[in-house]
């Protein structure tokens, strides 16, 4: 019975050795492949030192050794940290810094990129090195460092010995404000989901499931935990442009993909090999809502793969579904819980809402996440114990029960169908991914060329939202968005940086309390839209 998360691929190779666990180009290795690199790889994490509960991050793309990381770090009895290979050096650096990471895995031109911030790292005590190139006096002179190969030179063997409720992975999502949070994941977390996920797709050990979402999301982590409770093979992909995905999905034979809305805005408006729809057993869209649009055409090119509508949020990893059958009654609805699951519809005083009328979303049950990392304050907002009557929540009950306040806005139909209407907080959602407007500022500010700036989000049809910046000049001086636009390409990933830079002379809009009003902003900015590049 798989309780720990490094069981469910354990499990299978136990079960089925010899079966391709994963695939990367033209190279694949089994389920006793992977089993027995993971189990070298905890042994030569507890062999340098890592402790229990300890943080590992690595900063890779998809390859066998990102995967062999996250989960023997996992047996090993550690906590894995992955880091979006998109994010650049102060943003790799915060996340470092702020789980106070042990032990960096990465490659020679990442680590030599990076590793100026090694310096405000102080709990940062390893590098391993994933290939044999060497690397800069940079690196060496800051910390110590060995090679993948070296890591997994022993046999291997177990770690500390844990139990389902400790943690083992912390995932960085933006925050309304300031830098990214920790959410900090369970063992019984990710398997509870995995089992979830798996049920109602229906994986089984036939599957060819393809990775094409990064792995430091957790929708796109899901992937492989779904597979591997399963058996089924995974499929990496970094891929560079979308077409590359229907490339993968017809020369490996995929049946199962799930994507965000502009990959797949992306792909329904390419020409699709015929072959795809001869294996695609199902499409899942997660990240936002898919367009009708979009929706329309995908059935089009695929009328006999079931498509599944699905809403999560990474505090709680997956908390909606919209059964196959009911797409086409309510293409607009994300479902009702998913198995293992409770979604509740609250009024601000905690009582339930009636059909139609608006509440928060909050989410009850096994996959609720153990909080965000070292930050009291923002999980106080958004894990709060459960009131007496929701749910299954009795006045008889004395510990508490903490659930997830989605911060999001939705309503039921009368038959228990859930509708997104909004979100609560500020947050930018763009290309599926979601951008704290904060975070855009102080990169804004540390350029020294402005004076005052505010990030917000407009909708677009394809991205879901356009990031809009508008900004005066420092000092009464002239600012040039050109430059300010260069600036900000070198510092932020590509999804977080602003697709229009406005420039103005005067002060910004301020709301009662004094501060930059954002929202009156991006309702100015929204008749707009054709302004935005695509």
């Amino acid at each position: 019975m798989a309780n720990l998360l490094h069981d469910l691929p354990l499990a299978s190779a136990d079960r089925n050795p010899d079966r391709a666990a994963l695939t990367l180009g033209a190279r694949s290795w089994s389920y006793a492949e992977l089993a027995t690199t993971i189990a070298r790889v905890a042994g030569g994490l507890v062999a340098i030192g890592v402790a229990r509960g300890e943080r590992v991050a690595f900063y890779l793309d998809k390859r066998f050794e990102t995967i062999a990381t996250a989960f023997g770090t996992a047996r090993a009895g550690a906590a894995f940290v992955p880091i979006n290979p998109l994010l650049k050096r102060e943003q790799v650096g915060h996340i470092l810094r702020d789980c106070n990471v042990r032990v960096l895995v990465s490659t020679t031109d990442r680590l030599n990129a990076i590793s100026s911030v090694f310096d405000s790292c102080p709990d940062l005590r390893q590098v391993v090195v994933v290939g044999n190139d060497d690397i800069d006096t940079g690196v060496r002179s800051r910390k110590q460092f060995l090679f993948w190969s070296d890591l997994i030179s022993g046999n291997g063997g177990d770690g500390h010995r844990v139990i389902d409720t400790d943690i083992t992975a912390i995932l960085y999502t933006s925050g309304s404000t300031g830098k990214p949070k920790g959410v900090v994941l369970s063992h019984r977390n990710m398997v509870a989901g995995a089992k979830s996920v798996a049920s109602y797709l229906d994986n089984q050990s036939s599957d060819t499931i393809l990775a094409a979402l990064p792995l430091s999301f957790d929708a796109g982590f899901s992937q492989l935990t779904t597979a591997f409770l399963t058996g089924a093979r995974v499929v990496l992909l970094n891929y560079l442009v979308p077409r590359d995905v229907l490339d993968a999905m017809a020369s490996e034979k995929v049946t199962g993909l799930t994507a965000v809305p502009p990959l797949w805005i992306q792909l329904a408006q390419l020409d699709w090999p015929r072959e795809i729809a001869a294996h695609l057993r199902y499409f899942a869209n997660t990240g936002g809502r898919m367009p009708r649009e979009t929706l329309l055409r995908l059935r089009e090119r695929l009328p006999t793969s079931k498509p599944y509508l699905m809403y999560g949020l990474t505090e709680a990893f997956r908390s909606t579904y919209l059964p196959p059958s009911e797409v086409e009654r309510r293409p607009d609805s994300i479902g009702k819980a998913i198995p293992n699951a409770e979604i509740l519809v609250l009024r601000p005083d905690g009582t339930p809402c009636d059909p139609q009328e608006p509440g928060e979303l909050v989410h009850r049950g096994a996959l609720v996440a153990m909080g965000y990392w070292n930050d009291p304050e923002k999980t106080a907002e958004r894990f709060k114990p459960l009131p007496t009557g929701a749910g299954g929540r009795e006045s008889g009950m004395v510990l508490p029960e903490m659930a997830v306040f989605s911060g999001d806005t939705v309503k039921t139909d009368e038959d228990g169908f859930i509708y997104f209407i909004g979100r609560l907080d500020e947050m930018i959602k763009t290309s599926g991914y979601r951008v704290s407007p904060t975070e855009i500022e102080e990169a804004l500010y540390e350029t020294q060329l402005v004076g005052e700036a505010a990030a917000f989000g407009i909708t677009h049809p394809k991205l879901g939202q356009s990031i809009v910046v508008v900004a005066t000049p420092l000092g009464g001086k002239e600012l040039d968005s050109a430059a300010l636009h260069m600036r900000l390409r070198a510092e932020l990933p590509a999804y977080m940086v602003p697709a229009l830079i406005d420039v103005r002379n005067g002060p910004l809009p301020r709301n009662p309390n004094g501060k930059i009003d954002r929202k009156a902003l991006a309702g100015e900015y929204e008749n707009r839209l054709a302004t935005v590049p695509t």
